[in-house]
Parts: C-alpha cells; sequence; structure tokens
C-alpha cells in the first residue's frame, strides 16, 4: 500500500483487555492532531470497532475504475475505517478456518481505496495466529504496540504477543506498552486511586521486552457506556482518561519520527 506512510498494529495475547478500545482511540486522537488516519478491524471472528464507531449498520459503497472494484472506507471522527464487520450480520459467527480469515483481511487491505494515509492503524485479533502472522509477513509495519492489564494472567498473554514481533523473519519493532484499566477512581473521591487488578504489571513488562511504557488508561466505567453508543472518549466528561490518550498519541508520534 504505497499511498500509507506508517503502519502500527495494535496486539495483545488474550480478549477483554481493551485493544480494541486503544486501537480506536489511538486513531482518533491522532487524527486530532492533523494526521490523515485509517483505522483496519483484523479481528475477523470479533469485529468491535464499527459498533464502537456507531456504524455497524453502514455499508461501504464500492467504486469501479476499469475492470477493478475499489471498496470505500467509512469515515468517522477524521479516521478511515474498514472492518469485516460492515459486510455480516450482528449475530452471524465466521465459521472459517485460519488460512481463509487471513486471506479475507488481505484482501480487505488490498482492495480499500484508502488514499493518502499517515497512520494506519490495525486492530489484531487476540493470539498470534494466522491473521497475525498474515499481517505482519505481507505489510511493511512501522511497529506494534502491546496492550494489556496490570494482572499477571495478562501480562503472560502479553509477553507471547510481543515474542511474535521479535521472532525471527518477523522482526517487527515494539513502539511501547500501554496498560489499560490501571486503576479505578470513584467520581465522589476524585483524589483517590484503586488499583483492582494489582499496580505496575504494564512498567513490569516493558522493562521485560526492552520497550518502554507509553501510557497508563485508568478504567472510567463511561468509556464502556459510550462505545456501546458509537462515542469516543473524547466526548467523556472524565478529563483522565482524554488526557491519557492525547498523551498516547504525542508519544507514538515522537515514536515514530524516531
Amino acid at each position: 500500500m504505497p499511498t500509507v506512510k506508517n503502519i502500527i498494529v495494535v496486539a495483545s495475547g488474550k480478549g477483554g483487555v481493551g485493544k480494541s478500545t486503544v486501537s480506536a482511540n489511538l486513531a482518533i486522537a491522532l487524527a486530532r492532531n492533523g494526521m490523515k488516519v485509517a483505522l483496519v478491524d483484523a479481528d475477523i471472528y470479533g469485529p468491535s470497532i464499527p459498533t464502537m464507531f456507531g456504524i455497524r449498520d453502514e455499508r461501504p459503497p464500492v467504486s469501479v475504475l476499469g475492470d477493478k472494484e475499489q471498496i470505500i472506507p467509512i469515515e468517522k471522527f477524521g479516521v478511515k475505517i474498514m472492518s469485516i464487520g460492515f459486510f455480516t450480520k450482528p449475530n452471524q459467527g465466521l465459521i472459517w478456518r485460519g488460512p481463509m480469515a487471513a486471506n479475507s483481511i488481505k484482501q480487505l487491505l488490498e482492495t480499500t481505496e484508502w488514499g493518502d494515509i499517515d497512520y494506519m492503524v490495525i486492530d489484531f485479533p487476540p493470539g498470534t495466529g494466522d491473521i497475525q502472522l498474515t499481517i505482519a509477513q505481507s505489510l511493511n509495519l512501522t511497529g506494534a504496540i502491546i496492550v494489556t492489564t496490570p494482572q499477571e494472567i495478562a501480562l503472560a498473554d502479553a509477553r507471547k504477543a510481543a515474542s511474535m514481533f521479535v521472532t525471527a523473519g518477523i522482526e517487527v519493532p515494539i513502539i511501547g506498552v500501554v496498560e489499560n484499566m490501571s486503576w479505578f477512581t470513584p467520581k465522589q473521591h476524585p483524589t483517590e486511586k484503586y488499583f483492582i487488578f494489582g499496580e505496575g504489571g504494564g512498567a513490569k513488562l516493558a522493562t521485560e521486552i526492552n520497550s518502554v511504557l507509553l501510557g497508563q488508561v485508568p478504567l472510567v466505567m463511561e468509556v464502556g457506556a459510550a462505545a456501546d453508543k458509537g462515542m469516543s472518549v473524547f466526548s467523556q466528561t472524565e478529563k483522565s482518561v482524554v488526557t491519557a490518550f492525547e498523551d498516547l498519541a504525542e508519544k507514538v508520534l515522537s515514536a515514530v519520527e524516531v
């Protein structure tokens, strides 16, 4: 994809750590910094990006140039979005073997009319399977971001996700680690922090994989409720999570420049 300058994948070893939340809001934060941004939902079996952007019922138009068809991505919040979720029914499960799923995401990437893009964010499915390997070996990736929560069970799986990027034949730079659900602060007690999933896990993982901790995102109930309504963190009244993603975008931009 010669019109795409930088491709960043967001990965985790397990589901439920907030990888899609990080992918979506990082993409929006980059767009708010004036970047031309694309977001690819590579989770074939459980696409959540259309719901998080409130565009689940949208269907991307198709343009024809000669004998070649190109899919036009859906755009919202300044981000061009593509997901297999646009082409399936909400309750329809894709019963595909790994190679078929990997080929479908590759075709989705190749047949979409992206235009000029400064940053493409790819939301990986959990784990280290066919889809991840196909993307890592097919595209010239700028780097990877590892998402985890502080508790040890999430760290154990995040280590496995990180190990894939340093494997011979893949060798994708790890930009850093994002620790999600780092602490909870009740509205009634804004100066208090409750580390309900543990403390320091993201920093520990970053040190183990010789990387950096890009940021810590607090656990805010509004974020999940807003995502179900297709709203970003930037519509929230709780500014701690807004600041977290603004800082994350700045650190990613700086890291990519380096």
